[in-house]
């Protein structure tokens, strides 16, 4: 295999160069700050969020409430009262799950359903949360979602998906991630671009098959390309910094929810509970690390330390990098699972992780570095050494961020300081049939008992998936939550959770569980998963026979406003309460 790549390489010595961007470094800033301690969020995030309630949330929360009122469902006063009410107004997270392809186009087909621009959503009254929604979290096929959302400049689903017919041609699922060409010679010109891409990185920094699998993702995901242009001589987005996202249109105007994604650290240092599953092998315990616009870090008591996002690759106060916060890359180091595959040198070679091997013949890397995972230079050398177990470490080993369990990226929405109120948790996890059962909130139930000290209250859910599966929990709409523990003075957010949990009702063939390994989409296809997406967000649960619930916008409505509710000390009514009793699990 070796010799092969080898060959390969020099085959491919005259394909002409692409267009490499990469990190570059400065004198840094005299106000730099390379560590930030706490469990807190940055000052940066909480401006940007007050803005935004201050410009934009009361007439998004108007439009939202409109909508739900031309459904002819009768609300309580106090829906209205609050929602009309600027200093009331809820905050609202979305977490959308891993699943790859699968899990970015249903997360797309739920944000569509939640848009006040689709006229479709506007009519069954979930049109218009989106446009209120604060934080939008994604991990792996999830965070591609995230990512490509953010960075297109908050464009509609369709546009998102297939296009804008100028520079961005959409998602270009027609073409697989790996391996988009059955031709060998262009496959072999596409492999040569990923490495020529990633060189002014590789002049700097420790590469790996997490830079070549961003390059990879970038094509997809990233403004920059067509289907006409996969083989271009051009940067395929690899110069759309995370952190420059700021300064787009609807960054600037505060329309955009603050995008997050979740990365797990696979250390050699950690031992712990591994959570049940074929893919689960990094322990509950092990730190979580989250990205954002802002800042790089991790919330987790252990640790409580962020760095700038502006400024990731940095690991002094005297010279910053810049540009290493490339935003796929981020992105495929959310979604890293070649780790699964380092089991020994001839399990990863015979993988389509054989990319790792590509890089290191191109790039030689040190023996010590691991070449399955997303490297970053870790700015939190020597901090917390008492807790920390990589503290040591000068490089921190990223992957999946689903991989210890947890496919939903939920614990960003606990942070105390973000005071979310509801979670949209969209779950399009595979644990049967590749339909979500609800093991990934046990998941992070499981993990929060194990760092509980400075988050919030997790929503209690099923200790098993028996009571899943029994209760039907997967299978439509469900509350986590309703009725918080009184062990804490502020209650942590009510949970919806939103599964992409079983086959159509109306009994037509189920399109939205495809497999992981499935490495391409036709445009009926992509379009016949978000139709039947959309149903799954807009029905609701059966009721009285009826395989829809005309109740549902107006249920979604009551748990907008359940915790801002509770803090004026009304009790539910109406509809409100019709609503709880029905979607709500209480064990």
């Amino acid at each position: 295999m070796l010799h092969a790549v080898t060959a390969l390489v020099l085959l491919l010595l005259s394909v002409p160069a692409s267009a490499a961007v990469g990190p570059a470094f400065q004198r840094c800033p005299a106000d730099f700050e390379l560590v930030r301690r706490g469990q807190t969020i940055s000052s940066a995030e909480a401006q940007y969020i007050k803005q935004k309630r201050e410009k934009v949330l009361p007439a998004a929360f108007k439009t939202y409430l409109e909508n739900v009122k031309r459904t002819g469902v009768t609300l309580p006063q106090y829906v209205e009262t609050i929602l009309e009410a600027k200093e009331k107004l809820p905050t609202v997270g979305i977490s959308t799950s891993g699943g790859g392809d699968r899990a970015a186009i249903f997360g797309a087909g739920i944000l569509n359903a939640l848009d006040a621009r689709n006229a479709s959503s506007a009519t069954k009254g979930t049109g218009g949360l989106l446009q209120a929604t604060t934080h939008l979290a994604g991990l792996s096929g999830g965070g591609w979602l995230v990512t490509s959302f953010a960075q297109a400049n908050f464009p509609t689903i369709q546009h998102l998906i297939f296009g804008d017919g100028q520079d961005f041609g959409g998602w270009l699922l027609e073409f697989d991630l790996w391996t988009p060409f059955a031709d060998p010679v262009q496959q072999a010109i596409f492999a040569q671009e990923l490495m020529q891409e990633i060189a002014v990185k590789a002049e700097h920094f420790p590469v790996s098959v997490g830079d070549a699998w961003g390059r990879a993702l970038a094509r997809h995901f990233s403004n920059g390309t067509t289907a006409a242009t996969y083989l271009a001589n051009t940067t395929h987005g690899s110069g759309i910094l995370f952190s420059d996202l700021i300064h787009l249109p609807t960054f600037a105007s505060h329309e955009q929810p603050v995008p997050l994604m979740v990365l797990n650290l696979d250390s050699k240092h950690i031992n712990g509970t591994i959570f049940p599953g074929a893919l689960d092998f990094i322990p509950l315990n092990s730190p979580m690390f989250e990205v954002n616009i802002f800042e790089f870090g991790c919330y987790d008591d252990v640790l409580a330390a962020h760095t700038p996002m502006k400024f990731l690759g940095t690991t002094n106060k005297s010279i910053c990098a810049t540009g290493f916060d490339e935003a796929m890359f981020l992105s495929g180091g959310s979604s890293n699972l070649w780790n699964e595959f380092n089991t020994s040198t001839e399990a990863l070679a015979k993988s389509t992780a054989n990319f790792s091997t590509l890089v290191n013949e191109t790039y030689p890397q040190s023996p010590a570095l691991r070449l399955d995972t997303s490297n970053f230079p870790n700015p939190f050398h020597g901090v917390a050494p008492e807790t920390f177990a990589d503290a040591g470490e000068t490089v921190l080993t990223m992957c999946d961020g689903g991989l210890d369990g947890q496919l939903i990226p939920l614990q960003p929405m606990l942070v105390p300081d973000r005071n979310v109120d509801l979670i949209v948790a969209i779950d399009v996890s595979a644990d049967n049939d590749n339909f979500a059962e609800g093991a990934a909130l046990i998941a992070t139930q499981e993990r929060m008992q194990l760092f509980p000290r400075g988050m919030a209250e997790f929503p209690r859910v099923p200790t098993t998936l028996d009571v899943f599966t029994a209760e039907k929990l997967a299978a439509r709409p469900t509350f986590f939550g309703c009725t918080p523990s009184e062990a804490r003075q502020a209650p942590g957010p009510l949970l919806v959770y939103m599964a992409n949990g079983a086959p159509p009702r109306d009994g037509s063939p189920p399109l939205t569980n495809t497999s992981l390994g499935q490495g391409t989409y036709t445009v009926d296809e992509l379009q016949g998963m978000l139709a039947q997406t959309f149903v799954v967000a807009t029905q609701g649960a059966e009721v009285g026979g009826a395989l829809e619930d005309r109740e549902w916008a107006a249920c979604l409505a009551c748990a907008v406003v359940d915790r801002a509710r509770a803090r004026e000390g009304v009790s539910r009514s109406g509809v409100c309460a019709t609503c709880f009793a029905r979607y709500c699990w209480e064990g």
